[in-house]
């Protein structure tokens, strides 16, 4: 099945000085540009939720959408932008800010997500669950619309009540890593760049 994929970079920021993290540079090259990258193999349709840097978004040739809902109300709003305007029916999210997401992480979802006959596939690794990398029906549309007009922003609380099941990554694994602030980054880029050198000294 086609799947359409929402990138989710509407936030605020905060913990990254209020700098929009999908500009941020990680390894020399701006963190979207990364998850793009990733994601392209593996679905039909990209769209961008961004509410600030839109010149920049809009640069990349995507469609680029701004919450509906006003003062920055979190992921689900942009969740709600996916399940409204994508092309097709199965619609994945992920964060701007995950640069090291899976090349897998469509084939897994959707199997997990046929396979239960459920409406929602969320990411785990081992014990921590990711509940913004998830794979969903567009067909949840007006519950999430429900749960939004209530003034509700958990995304967890919203999916759980939903036809739900978990698709479990494997316990130890970076690919999920949200790189809120400027020491995360610093953090993931010298591991990667240890493992690099590990490589090289096995030669």
């Amino acid at each position: 099945m086609p799947v359409s994929a929402l990138i989710l970079a509407g936030g605020l920021a905060t913990r990254m000085g209020g700098v929009d993290k999908g500009l941020v540079p990680f390894q020399s090259k701006p963190m979207i540009q990364h998850v793009i990258a990733r994601l392209r193999p593996q679905v039909d349709e990209i769209i961008i939720n961004a509410n600030r840097e839109l010149a920049y978004y809009n640069s990349l040739g995507y469609r680029v959408l701004q919450d509906e809902i006003t003062d920055f109300a979190g992921p689900l709003a942009g969740m709600q932008l996916g399940l409204k305007h994508a092309t097709h029916d199965l619609v994945l999210f992920a964060p701007c800010d995950s640069p090291l997401l899976p090349a897998d992480l469509v084939q897994k979802l959707q199997a997990g997500l046929l396979q239960a006959n459920a409406d929602i596939a969320v990411a785990t690794c081992g014990t921590n669950k990711h509940p913004v990398f998830c794979l969903c029906k567009k067909t949840l549309l007006p519950s999430l619309d429900s749960y939004l007009a209530l003034g509700h922003k958990k995304v967890q609380a919203w999916q759980k009540n939903q036809h739900y099941i978990e698709v479990d990554f494997g316990v130890d694994n970076d690919a999920f890593e949200n790189l809120n602030s400027p020491d995360d980054i610093t953090k993931l880029e010298s591991k990667l760049a240890q493992r690099g050198n590990e490589s090289t000294d096995t030669l």
